[in-house]
């Protein structure tokens, strides 16, 4: 059953965050590491990411919503690039932003906001301002 989990998740990772990013996250993997990139890709990307119920571009918008509430500034300009994956457009972000900015805070909604701006500048993905 773990390694079904497992082959979803990693099926799923690189669907979303694609090959290359993948490639470079597994080569950087040591012993001490290994257990903890097993289970995230067993429990995010194949236990959760992976279940039906909800789009990608539904789950990417969760996701980059926690990850900006949250102040996890690397992990959200990971998954505003992962949107060229999951249909997630640029709207899409900046509404999920404003909600952010509700129920999270106007700071990390702020903060958030120039982390996207950020990424579309440097992915060429869409408006940056």
């Amino acid at each position: 059953m773990a390694d079904d989990r497992y082959a979803a998740g990693e099926q799923t990772r690189r669907s979303v965050l694609g090959d290359a990013h993948v490639d470079r996250s597994q080569a950087k993997v040591t012993p001490f590491d290994e257990p903890f990139q097993r289970f995230i890709t067993e429990g995010a990307w194949g236990s959760v990411w992976a279940r039906e119920g909800l789009t990608k571009r539904e789950r990417s918008m969760i996701t980059i919503s926690l990850l900006a509430a949250l102040g996890h500034w690397e992990e959200l300009a990971m998954h505003i690039r992962a949107t060229k994956n999951t249909g997630a457009s640029p709207e899409d972000i900046r509404e999920a932003l404003l909600h952010v900015a509700v129920y999270g805070g106007v700071p990390a909604a702020n903060r958030a906001i120039a982390v996207a701006k950020q990424v579309f500048a440097d992915e060429d993905m869409g408006p940056s301002s």
